[in-house]
């Protein structure tokens, strides 16, 4: 029995997170709804500074210096570094997220599907940020999906050459005048109206300040005391008034982000972000679909910024001559170095995948896309997500391990505390099951401060992202890729001596 996948996402969202504005709930829906939609009022809203964090993922891959796979790096002048990579998340204020938020889905995302859908090549090729249909509509699909989608491709068409390209700093390099050119003609108007060029400008010439400024001044105008305070009076905000931010001596930054000498780039993070990022590369994906897909029988994908086209072995220098030259249009960058050519093959009745490297052809390479390694004849899940998995599982008992010993310390026992559970959960193949998990929120309803029960979905951990992948990919290899994953889990409880028996 088919699923109900009518319900698109709901463009109104409860955010928990503390900000310079009161926090905005679910009862307040209809009044911000009232107030988003009148274009009158949003072509006059003051926006507000956003809180930047700064989220950093290590990678371990193949550096060309080391000449071994490293989460190392040699900078310009030749120094070992880290090749982390430090994404900046931007968050606005509650009534600025649901203003970016309406206008994103009820606005520029209609506009944006009409054209897709007017046109199936281009409608099946953009894959990221939007909600598509399983085969066998019960469900939406994900990465895994389309990851399969280019996997099975190379795997009908055997013999064939694929390019993989990595826009050089996607977000931060949008052009804004091209960004404004191609959201009014998504509009069909000549220029931007008042609310919507107001939105603009709000992401373009944005200004924030780091998350970690207020953590370091919490001893001083941010702290604890003063938010409980402002909480009991039902203002969840991190100051009283933006006088008292200003006041606070947390600096305030504006965009200085710049290519070819000009300010660029807009916040990640944001409810309108990646829409514009979609709809910001429609031209180059239009020209795309046109000369490679539908003149050279190209096969094209593009998941944000990561786009893949699978083309005829004799094409593949044609094929990224026309790519670098049309992004170059668009006023975007791909680094020639994370341009990957790979060319696909049978031997011995089983395909495999070469990397192309000049001149040459290297055996065992594999594609990576999506966060799978496809090799041909087996498709593995990336060894770094593997490896982060394991990394999260150790430190997360590790910080188990010190909470009971300072609980121990501080009621003067020997008991520890049941863990076991929420570990297992979180780190075995038992917490691959969806449940309801309870939980609490704090509102302010008649003057006073109440805790709220309700219940939030558990929708499983990475055992069951890695099992469903599996399936889907019918590529059991996966599996056995985790098959240890018990062995370690317990290895690590019993050196961090988790347990809830008391000791003798």
């Amino acid at each position: 029995m088919s699923k109900d996948l009518s319900n698109q996402k709901d463009w109104f969202k409860d955010r928990g997170y503390l900000h310079l504005t009161n926090r905005i709930n679910k009862a307040d829906k209809t009044k911000v709804l009232h107030y988003a939609s009148n274009p009158a009022k949003v072509k006059k809203h003051k926006f507000s500074p956003f809180i930047l964090r700064q989220t950093s993922n290590r990678r371990y891959k193949y550096s060309e210096d080391l000449k071994r796979r490293s989460h190392k790096a040699t900078d310009d002048k030749g120094n070992i570094t880290s090749n982390a990579k430090v994404r900046p998340i931007m968050y606005a204020t509650h009534i600025d997220s649901h203003i970016y938020s309406y206008y994103s889905h009820k606005i520029i995302q209609p506009n944006y599907e009409k054209i897709l859908k007017a046109n199936k090549l281009l409608d099946e090729s953009i894959t990221a940020y939007r909600q598509i249909e399983s085969d066998d509509v019960v469900r939406f699909k994900y990465n895994v999906d389309f990851a399969k989608d280019v996997f099975d491709e190379i795997k009908k068409r055997e013999d064939c050459g694929v390019l993989a390209f990595d826009i050089k700093n996607f977000f931060p390099s949008l052009n804004h005048n091209q960004l404004k050119k191609v959201w009014s003609e998504l509009l069909s108007t000549k220029s931007l109206p008042k609310d919507h060029y107001n939105i603009f400008k709000s992401i373009t010439n944005y200004s924030y300040f780091f998350y970690d400024d207020l953590r370091q001044r919490r001893k001083g105008h941010l702290n604890e005391k003063k938010i409980a305070s402002l909480k009991n009076k039902g203002k969840f905000q991190l100051f009283e008034n933006y006088k008292d931010f200003q006041e606070s001596g947390i600096q305030v930054y504006k965009n200085q982000k710049k290519t070819d000498n000009k300010i660029a780039g807009i916040p990640q993070g944001l409810p309108i972000s990646a829409m514009l990022a979609n709809l910001y590369m429609l031209p180059f994906d239009k020209s795309i679909i046109e000369n490679l897909v539908k003149k050279k029988n190209c096969f094209y994908r593009r998941y944000s910024d990561d786009l893949v086209v699978v083309c005829n072995s004799e094409d593949i220098s044609e094929v990224e001559n026309f790519v670098m030259n049309a992004i170059e249009k668009i006023k975007l960058v791909i680094a020639p170095s994370k341009t990957e050519k790979f060319k696909f093959k049978k031997v011995n009745s089983r395909l495999e995948c070469f990397k192309i490297k000049k001149e040459d052809l290297i055996p065992n390479s594999y594609l990576q896309y999506l966060g799978f390694d496809f090799y041909g004849h087996k498709t593995l899940i990336k060894s770094a997500n593997i490896s982060r998995f394991y990394r999260e599982m150790k430190e997360s008992i590790a910080m188990k391990d010190k909470r009971i010993k300072t609980i121990q310390k501080k009621h003067l026992t020997d008991e520890a505390i049941i863990y076991k559970r929420k570990i297992y959960r979180l780190y075995s193949f038992r917490g691959i099951q969806s449940r309801k998990l309870p939980a609490h929120n704090i509102i302010y309803k008649n003057g006073n401060l109440i805790k709220e029960g309700f219940e939030r979905k558990y929708r499983g951990n990475f055992i069951k992202y890695a099992y469903r992948a599996a399936d889907i990919m019918e590529a059991p290899e996966i599996k056995r890729q985790l098959r240890r994953h018990m062995i370690i889990l317990k290895n690590y409880i019993n050196k961090f001596e988790i347990d809830n028996a008391p000791k003798i």
